[in-house]
């Protein structure tokens, strides 16, 4: 696996906060209210890596009569259940 390296350089503002450049945020497929993971490397360098929630993974997978005010937390229930009677099988 090769590395693509693509280096920009962004001002941090008074609250620590940094602005992604669009052109990364898509390469990496990140758009608002995506969540990602921090990772501090070699102490001199912090690695930013997408998540993918929990409703997106599982999409699609159960029939939800009514829409929960937390999906992450509904399928986690949900998945645990089905693996709870997966195993009494």
């Amino acid at each position: 696996m090769g590395w693509e390296i693509m280096g920009k350089k962004v001002r941090i503002d008074k609250k620590g906060r940094i602005v992604i450049p669009k052109e990364m945020r898509e390469k990496i497929g990140i758009t608002e209210g995506s969540y990602v993971e921090l990772e501090v490397y070699n102490k001199n360098a912090i690695i930013i890596k997408p998540l993918e929630s929990i409703a997106d993974r599982y999409f699609g997978i159960f029939k939800v009569e009514e829409y929960p005010d937390d999906i992450d937390e509904f399928l986690k229930k949900e998945v645990i259940r089905k693996w709870l009677r997966d195993q009494s099988m």
